[in-house]
């Protein structure tokens, strides 16, 4: 009877690692759980933080070409300028002025560890003015074709009028190391 009241030592030892393993199955539980919670965190952050900036990038040639392409309706079907907008607010239009431009030869390669690119392009001015603040955006992709990242980048020199002018080697951002092809294309230029 005394062996029944009171525990013998080995008894101990198994009600000890008994005990052991259910902390270490409590643990094991509550750490499944905390990776579980973060990851839900960590997914509802990138959906209300991460694309924005991502979308915002890519929308904005696509915005520029559907500004381009609407500009060439007919004129007797669509309202003048003065009723669209006030003479202050048309500047900002002008800055978006790529008609005669237009990028002849490109191409781009690989610098520093090989995340920067660089891109070498041709612009040719065909307008009777000269332009400058030039903003390009280079689209990356893989071998089969899968869109990687967009690079939009600013050039503060001046391609005068009816001319062209080759820019070497202009960084342009840190690319995606699976990019192997890259189109440019202008988005907008300041008329002088």
């Amino acid at each position: 009877m005394a062996m029944d009241v009171e525990p013998s030592r080995g008894e101990i030892r198994w009600m000890g690692r008994h005990s052991e393993w259910a902390v270490l199955g409590s643990v094991r539980s509550r750490l499944v759980a905390l990776v579980i919670v973060m990851f839900i965190g960590f997914a509802t952050w990138g959906m209300f933080f991460g694309p924005s900036g991502a979308q915002s990038e890519r929308a904005a040639p696509l915005a520029v070409t559907v500004e381009q392409n609407a500009s060439a309706p007919d004129p007797a079907s669509t309202p003048t300028q003065a009723t669209l907008a006030p003479a202050e607010d048309a500047a900002p239009a002008e800055a978006t002025s790529v008609d005669g431009l237009k990028i002849s030869s490109q191409f781009w390669r690989r610098a520093g560890l090989g995340s920067n690119a660089q891109v070498t392009f041709t612009l040719r001015n065909g307008n009777d003015y000269a332009v400058k603040d030039i903003e390009i955006s280079c689209a990356f992709t893989r071998r089969d074709g899968s869109h990687l990242t967009d690079r939009t980048r600013t050039i503060h020199d001046t391609v005068n009028m009816k001319s062209r002018r080759t820019f070497a080697r202009l960084h342009v951002g840190f690319v995606n190391v699976n990019a192997n092809k890259a189109k440019c294309s202008l988005i907008a230029a300041n008329r002088i």
